[in-house]
């Protein structure tokens, strides 16, 4: 007696074309589309031509970053030893460490050093995410000014590569001040010391010194004020300043040629 293809066809296969059906139907939608761009693999109907493969790198951030051509002799370790690469890395690792510690520190002038001390003795492996946030914090201002000097030292910063040099200085620069307002949140008598120097030095500022002094403690003396604004300097405006400064320095390298090449 004869069957029908529908009686033929297993319980298995009958599953994996509704599954296809379904997964089609979702590929088809319109919020799927409006996630994945044109060229994308998760499309419908995707095929393997040159035009979806320029899509696939252009749509891309992290393909987009680097340059479509590399000099092979630029990217050896001996010539730009990673130290780019690396102050980026230690800067993630200090987003990461320092979110932790934002979990436990408390900035007001009564409590901030009790609660540096908690995260040392008290909470667990407090000591060690401090520890490690404190020491990536010296890491990346030495990988940095590394990164500078090498770059000056092989003459990367000439042309077409001026406007970059200069947002490399900029972030070596907030570097710098996310290091020295890391410094003072353990408000002990080092960081104390230091507001007082540093303030002291801004208040010197040609025409508008006392205003920038007073903007920076927050009153005409050190109290809870300073340290709220020097907190809020370490976690949100400089990380958010120097985020942006990144993103246009990577995009330069990409679009300067590259990595510079010796000689």
């Amino acid at each position: 007696m004869a069957t029908t293809a529908d009686e033929g066809t297993s319980p298995g296969a009958k599953l994996k074309e509704k599954g296809s059906e379904v997964w089609g139907n979702v590929q088809g939608s319109q919020a799927w589309n409006a996630i994945f761009r044109p060229g994308s693999v998760f499309r419908k109907g995707y095929t393997d031509s040159p035009r979806n493969r320029s899509y696939v790198i252009m749509n891309n951030v992290l393909y987009h970053l680097h340059p479509v051509k590399v000099k092979r002799h630029a990217v050896k370790v001996s010539y730009t030893l990673c130290l780019g690469g690396l102050s980026f890395f230690l800067f993630i690792l200090l987003t990461v460490t320092g979110i932790f510690l934002m979990f436990f520190y408390r900035p007001t002038a009564t409590e901030a050093w009790q609660t540096v001390q908690n995260l040392e003795t008290a909470v667990a492996f407090g000591s060690l995410v401090r520890n490690m946030h404190r020491w990536a914090a010296h890491l990346m201002v030495l990988s940095v000014f590394l990164h500078m000097s090498r770059v000056f030292y092989h003459g990367a910063y000439k042309s077409p590569r001026e406007f970059n040099w200069v947002i490399g200085v900029v972030l070596l620069m907030l570097t710098l001040l996310l290091s020295f307002t890391g410094y003072l949140l353990p408000w002990d008598q080092l960081a104390l010391w230091a507001v007082t120097v540093g303030t002291n030095m801004m208040g010197y500022t040609p025409v508008f010194g006392n205003q920038v002094r007073f903007v920076l403690l927050g009153s005409k003396e050190i109290g809870n004020d300073t340290l709220l604004r020097w907190y809020v300097l370490h976690v949100l405006m400089l990380p958010f300043t120097i985020v942006i400064f990144m993103a246009v320095h990577f995009w330069r390298v990409r679009k300067d040629g590259g990595i510079s090449g010796p000689l």
